[in-house]
């Protein structure tokens, strides 16, 4: 199975953004304009994070299809599961990165504090998940 090689640095790029960020918001004050900043710059880049893993999985999950258009035609959550088919994610790992993703959506749709502080207490596994994704995408 011959793969492309799948150019990661940007993704790489805005983990460790969301990193940074965590960092100085864990280090910030509620009642402090820093820490709305940082929350909000956390929750921007976990949105950008979904997104480009997604876009990079497809590419990874390419040539386990007949062709670049069947893979093309699934959505986020069935790339994940295609992921574990093909044993690239464990299916805990799925399961983390589907409740990510309904999470998201959540967000993305009402910017309430409540949703953003549900998303903060997601982000030490998000990190690590993102990171270990990162690594299967690179073994192409």
């Amino acid at each position: 199975m011959i793969q492309q090689n799948i150019d990661t640095t940007y993704l790489k790029r805005c983990i460790a953004a969301l990193d940074k960020a965590f960092s100085k918001l864990q280090d910030s004050k509620e009642d402090e304009i820093e820490f709305e900043i940082y929350r909000s710059a956390v929750i921007k880049e976990f949105e950008i994070i979904l997104e480009q893993s997604g876009k990079l999985l497809k590419k990874r999950l390419r040539p386990f299809f007949h062709s670049n258009k069947a893979a093309d035609q699934l959505y986020f959550k069935d790339l994940f599961r295609h992921a574990a088919l093909h044993s690239l994610l464990t299916a805990e790992e799925v399961e983390r990165w589907l409740g990510y993703r309904d999470n998201r959506n959540s967000t993305s749709h009402d910017y309430g504090e409540e949703l953003e502080n549900k998303t903060l207490v997601l982000i030490p596994q998000f990190l690590s998940d993102a990171q270990k994704l990162v690594e299967v995408i690179d073994a192409a």
